[in-house]
């Protein structure tokens, strides 16, 4: 019989988290009650456009924060290059020095270095790795995480019902921008142009107007998450760290919605529904896009994505209508003021021009301010770059958050150091006083002589003990407990008690920094060590295995070009497999690809057909996501294949797959020729696979777009055609532009990569398509009309 799970104790008020993207915003958040911020560094970081810190200012922020009894957690949860990996054993080393709270990850190969080689920092998953239901709760519990941010595309029952199967601390997103993709399963913005989201450049081409059957659109645009109706019910389901979304917002934005849902949270259940209601109106003046509450209620939501709604963020003002020069003209739909900023959006869906109001014109007057419903002409400093038609957004107001970034690092510099707890022994005998100090795991032992005299009244104490070495002086630390035992009835003077805690301190101090320094520098040289170095490429016969969707298909294997195959695990296969068709005598040459997203009773029902499959002799199953390595839970004689959606970029995250259990990696696909280089020359162990062909799923999503079906393509702007599947209950944007290298296998295996899959799941190999592929596959070249993705052009 298992044990019940027995989750967190329940709090009366859950952490509010907010995004600190710049140091204004840090502040902002400061100021308007955040329980703890996440931030990002200069490198790593999901954000890259945001401004971002260097350890240095981190350091400082950390021990701001301390002192006012809140926390921080930096973000490293972009994906790393193979060459980026020294860099990144300097960060962790780093921030395990200063004592950072958390680690925000997305990569395995900030998991695996932490884990074995900086074991002092916390880490919790980003929702970038998809988390979505229990299982994948439970595998990052196995692997040492201590909390989980799930993805955004979950309901309150099925986030209760995680929590009802881990103890784990959970955070669910409250506020801000939602992707229409699942969270880290986006390649859209790579796709166009190597601009990763993975690696924190998203060009977010999801906002962007697009045309299906003359109908134009906003289709892949989805409205702002704001659950602040639902702060009790998120609670009750177990999530214990509200996140607010916007490292890259102003500290504006930051200071209205902490203050929002600092109100609400701190409303007793009388006052809530007053709380709530002035709640709103501070998020009215964060200029977020309309708001949603997403898949929180449960059911498919009708307002997270409204074709008909512009993707932009700001209050709509109107839209030009007369240009002279820079000054434009519109009418404003709200007040306008002096100090308020403004963002200018073309028709041409391309990126908007923001400026601040210097001047206001009504009719010939100059004016400091108009009310709404006024006709208003406003200079720019830009000539001839708008046009009438193109719509105005008002981004911030005159009432921002006003410490400038100057007054902001003065501010950071007064906050002293993160203050070591030294928890303290005091012991008297034989006029000497011995001071034991722990801190930590490091321990401090030191004898002095004092003068004593007999006490004819108030003796050494434990209260005067603790006054005394409650003073710590300019060294970095506080008392925690103080332990003195049984003390004789003596009195020794108090300007020798406040000598010795000086020295004592002050030799502690030194000695710390010592211990530390030489423990930081063994740590950091260690994980150096143990990073790969490069050798000559593996060389190995070709392999190939065909991506198929049909298991009427499977004659295929007859082609002695043919290794494998790998056919989708659907409840149509398996029963295909039941009746008896085909299937026999070819297990060892057939992986069974696991759909990535497992939602509700999905994961049970894959587990029931994997006991089957493994009963029947089938061993191969390729797996896209954490929650899947527990279905192989007590099954034997395995051999699991790691698919490019587990973000193989480096050889650590390799590594890290082949701890978990995997013994073929497919690299990914985003990847570009010079980081395959790196990464090959790399000895993991694991054999590496490379998908050479295949249609690219740009976009994952749980979100239906009602008006849109596959039988015609969705046309951008520049001309560019798309193609959308909506199949149970998953909406898929692909590019009709297929993804292929078979012009580069013989590079490819130069590089080290000999096994190659070729995915025509798509295409079907006997249509006229993919009869093609198979030929240019036997004769040599490329497809006409492909894309070789970020191999050429590079990945940013």
């Amino acid at each position: 019989m298992t044990s019940p799970i027995v989750p967190p104790a329940a709090k009366t008020r859950p952490e509010l988290l907010s995004p600190a993207g710049s140091l204004e915003a840090f502040f902002a958040a400061m100021e308007a009650g955040a329980d703890a911020v996440y931030a990002g560094l200069r490198d790593f970081s999901a954000r890259a456009k945001a401004r971002n810190f260097t350890l240095g200012d981190m350091e400082r922020m950390l021990a701001y924060a301390h002192g006012q009894g809140r926390k921080v957690y930096v973000t490293l949860n972009t994906l790393v290059k193979e060459t980026e990996l020294p860099q990144l054993v300097d960060t962790l080393s780093a921030l395990e020095a200063m004592g950072i709270d958390a680690v925000i990850l997305q990569d395995l190969a900030v998991w695996r270095l932490a884990r074995e080689h900086f074991p002092g920092l916390e880490l919790h998953s980003s929702t970038q790795m998809t988390v979505h239901n229990a299982a994948g709760v439970r595998m990052l519990e196995r692997m040492g995480f201590t909390r989980a941010v799930l993805a955004r595309e979950l309901s309150l029952a099925e986030i209760t019902a995680i929590r009802a199967q881990t103890s784990m601390e959970l955070e669910h997103f409250i506020h801000g921008a939602l992707c229409f993709c699942f969270s880290g399963q986006c390649y859209f913005s790579s796709y166009l142009g190597g601009k990763s989201g993975n690696r924190g450049r998203c060009a977010q081409p999801c906002r962007r107007r697009y045309r299906y059957r003359q109908q134009e659109g906003y289709y892949f645009s989805t409205n702002d998450l704001s659950a602040i109706d639902l702060l009790p019910e998120l609670t009750e389901a177990g999530i214990i760290s509200l996140k607010i979304e916007g490292r890259m917002k102003s500290a504006e934005y930051v200071s209205n919605v902490v203050s929002a849902y600092r109100l609400a949270l701190d409303a007793t259940p009388a006052q809530r529904a007053e709380a709530v209601r002035q709640a709103k109106e501070h998020l009215k003046a964060s200029f977020g896009r309309n708001p949603t509450k997403g898949f929180l209620p449960g059911g498919i939501p009708h307002d997270i994505a409204i074709p008909s709604v512009k993707g932009a963020t700001g209050r709509f003002l109107g839209e030009v209508s007369q240009v002279k020069g820079g000054t434009i003209s519109f009418k404003t739909r709200d007040r306008l003021h002096i100090g308020d900023r403004l963002r200018i959006q073309p028709k041409t869906d391309k990126a908007g021009t923001a400026f601040t109001i210097k001047e206001l014109q009504q009719g010939r007057r100059a004016v400091k301010k108009v009310a709404a419903g006024t006709f208003v002409s406003v200079p720019s400093p830009f000539e001839n770059t708008f046009k009438a038609g193109d719509a105005v957004f008002k981004v911030s107001s005159e009432q921002a958050f006003t410490l400038s970034e100057a007054a902001c690092r003065r501010k950071l510099e007064q906050a002293g150091p993160v203050l070591d707890k030294v928890d303290l022994t005091v012991s008297l005998a034989a006029a000497r006083l011995t001071l034991r100090a722990q801190v930590g795991d490091f321990d401090l032992e030191q004898s002095f002589p004092v003068e004593t005299f007999a006490a004819e009244e108030s003796p050494l104490s434990h209260q005067t003990l603790e006054a005394v070495f409650a003073k710590c002086g300019p060294e970095p630390f506080q008392l925690g407990e103080l332990a003195t035992g049984e003390l004789p009835p003596v009195i020794i003077p108090p300007s020798q008690l406040k000598q010795i805690r000086r020295d004592f301190y002050q030799q502690l101090a030194q000695a710390l920094r010592r211990e530390r320094q030489t423990r930081q520098n063994r740590r950091r040289q260690a994980a150096l060590a143990a990073l790969l170095p490069a050798g000559p490429p593996l060389q190995e016969r070709r392999q190939l295995t065909l991506g198929l969707r049909d298991p009427r298909d499977i004659g295929l294997l007859l082609d002695p070009d043919v290794d494998r195959v790998m056919l989708p695990l659907t409840p149509s296969n398996v029963n295909q497999l039941r009746l008896g068709k085909g299937l026999s005598g070819k297990e060892d040459r057939i992986i069974w690809d696991i759909p990535f997203v497992l939602l509700g009773n999905q994961w049970d029902d894959t587990r029931k057909a994997i006991k089957i499959l493994v009963s029947r002799g089938f061993s191969h199953f390729s797996l896209g996501n954490l929650g899947h390595f527990p279905l192989f839970d007590g099954l034997d004689g395995l051999h699991l294949h790691a698919s490019y959606r587990l973000f193989s970029l480096n050889s650590q995250a390799i590594l890290a797959w082949r701890e978990l259990g995997a013994e073929e990696v497919s690299v990914y696909i985003e990847d570009d020729r010079d980081n395959l280089a790196e990464l090959l020359a790399r000895d993991t162990g694991v054999s590496a696979a490379a998908t050479v062909y295949t249609r690219v799923p740009l976009i994952t999503s749980r979100i239906p777009i009602r008006s849109v079906r596959a039988d015609q393509p969705v046309l951008s702007d520049r001309g560019d055609t798309y193609r959308v599947d909506q199949r149970g209950g998953l909406t898929v944007l692909s590019s009709t532009v297929d993804f292929s290298l078979l012009g580069q296998l013989d590079v490819l295996q130069s590089l080290g990569c000999h096994r190659f899959i070729v995915d025509l799941s798509h295409l079907g190999p006997h249509s006229p398509e993919g009869k093609k592929v198979l030929q240019v596959l036997k004769k040599g070249g490329e497809v006409p009309g492909t894309s070789s993705f970020n191999f050429e052009q590079g990945l940013e």
